[in-house]
């Protein structure tokens, strides 16, 4: 996909993203996360790709002081149109900046769902560890929700899998898989009556160990990882949630 960029998702699938992920409930995250700020120190939270709101506005709602950063002016113009979605300031950029266009040093930064995976090299994703670690305070969390690659679901490095069947509507996804540059190319091909679309998806995905080197490059360290947001013990498959910190009193 050689036209793919950071905004090209959030364009091509925000008049269906919500639709697509209807069946998530965002509770568990947004208590794990809400129980992290309470506990760290005092001051704003920025989180990278919000979307359409889908976690942040619930937990902005509780009263946290949250900022925004999406590629995508569609999927943010989605969550300025939910109720309590146009309060949160949002910047459009790159998440590797973290440039929320403020001097603003942040208690907690924190991508969900595999967002992280969006960007699409190791340089891009090493930057925007290290541009995470200049902007949080003594103290403050870096938090990532990630899959884990399930390398064996891909025969011949690919797989298209039946997402969704309807009576009159038909969801697959097809993937192609680079194990040189840990990378899925993929497209979601939507078959209905009123005809086909089709909705391209891009992701560079990094190891859990990967991710700590990352992190400790940027001077940051581990201090959980889980299976999931209800601090499940994680057993090295499915998704887990790691909260890096940045050791108090340092400036990193």
């Amino acid at each position: 996909m050689t036209t793919y960029g950071p905004e090209t998702y959030g364009e091509r699938n925000a008049d269906v993203y919500d639709e697509w992920h209807a069946d998530l409930d965002p509770t568990d995250a947004v208590d794990c996360l809400a129980d992290l700020i309470g506990h760290g120190p005092a001051g704003p939270v920025l989180e990278l790709a919000v979307g359409t709101g889908r976690v942040t506005i619930p937990l902005a709602a509780r009263g946290i002081d949250l900022r925004g950063i999406d590629a995508s002016e569609a999927m943010v113009a989605r969550m300025r149109a939910k109720p309590g979605g146009d309060r949160i300031p949002v910047t459009i950029g790159d998440m590797a900046d973290v440039d929320p266009g403020t001097d603003d040093r942040f208690a907690m930064v924190f991508v969900v769902f595999t967002t992280f995976f969006f960007l699409m090299t190791q340089e891009e994703q090493v930057r925007c560890f290290a541009n995470v670690a200049r902007r949080l305070l003594p103290g403050g969390l870096f938090v990532l929700e990630c899959l884990v690659p399930d390398l064996a679901r891909y025969q011949r490095q690919q797989s298209v899998d039946a997402h969704r069947v309807d009576h009159d509507h038909v969801r697959l996804v097809a993937v192609r898989h680079d194990p040189v540059d840990q990378r899925f190319d993929g497209q979601h091909i939507l078959i209905g009556n009123d005809g086909m679309r089709l909705a391209p998806v891009s992701m560079r995905y990094a190891w859990p160990s990967e991710l700590d080197l990352m992190a400790r490059l940027a001077g940051l360290r581990r201090r959980h990882r889980w299976g999931g947001w209800r601090r499940e013990p994680y057993l090295g498959t499915g998704t887990h949630v790691t909260v890096y910190d940045n050791p108090a009193g340092s400036d990193a």
